[in-house]
């Protein structure tokens, strides 16, 4: 999906409504920026463009993004942190490449395997009525000491999400579960290992291949 944009004086937002998780931090932050009864529900000249490039910092999904007219753009976090939403996607914030695209910050990810928008997460986990824990007790593969640097995630044909990168793996409450070098992440929403696969896609048959 195109992003639409909006333009201000000083900064310019991008938005990504297929990416949206609906989380609220936009609005409950910053209202008069980002009102969903406005027309355009996106005014960036309502605040100073740091205000505004904070609030879109605290986007999770990444369904909203800026550029700076200083060009102090958002930089990547130091730590890549991947964190476990109770009921939810998985939430990751880093220095990341999706599929071999442009480099990005903050994705949202899905693990219901219901999502229309694969393998970003679309919301779907809530009308599907998706239940998993936010704070699991997984089996984990072998700690790295790595942190930070490239982070790369793709898509297993009709499997798990593979991801390639130095990981800090957390609970929804920010507990920490691992650190990884490399992870298979489950995206049908069937493993017993949660989030890690367990080969359940097999058995359930689940389908998305990539392209």
């Amino acid at each position: 999906m195109k992003r639409k944009e909006y333009t201000g004086q000083d900064i310019k937002v991008s938005f990504d409504l297929g990416r949206c998780i609906h989380s609220r931090n936009c609005f409950l932050q910053l209202p008069k920026v980002f009102d969903p009864n406005n027309r355009p529900w996106v005014q960036p000249d309502q605040a100073a463009a740091e205000e505004v490039a904070a609030v879109i910092r605290a986007c999770p999904s990444g369904a909203l993004a800026y550029q700076r007219e200083d060009g102090r753009d958002e930089q990547p976090p130091q730590i890549n942190r991947l964190a476990i939403l109770e009921n939810g996607p998985l939430v990751l914030a880093g220095n990341i490449s999706i599929e071999n695209s442009d480099t990005q910050t903050r994705v949202a990810l899905c693990r219901c395997g219901q999502s229309k928008n694969k393998p970003y997460c679309d919301n779907s986990h809530v009308d599907t009525g998706f239940a998993t824990t936010g704070e699991p007790a997984p089996k984990t593969p072998p700690e790295k000491d790595g942190q930070g640097g490239a982070v790369k995630v793709d898509r297993q044909p009709d499997g798990p999400l593979k991801i390639d990168g130095n990981v800090e793996m957390c609970t929804g409450t920010g507990k920490r579960i691992a650190k990884l070098g490399m992870a298979y992440l489950c995206r049908c929403g069937h493993s017993k290992n949660k989030p890690f696969c367990d080969g359940s896609h097999k058995q359930v048959g689940f389908k998305d291949a990539p392209g």
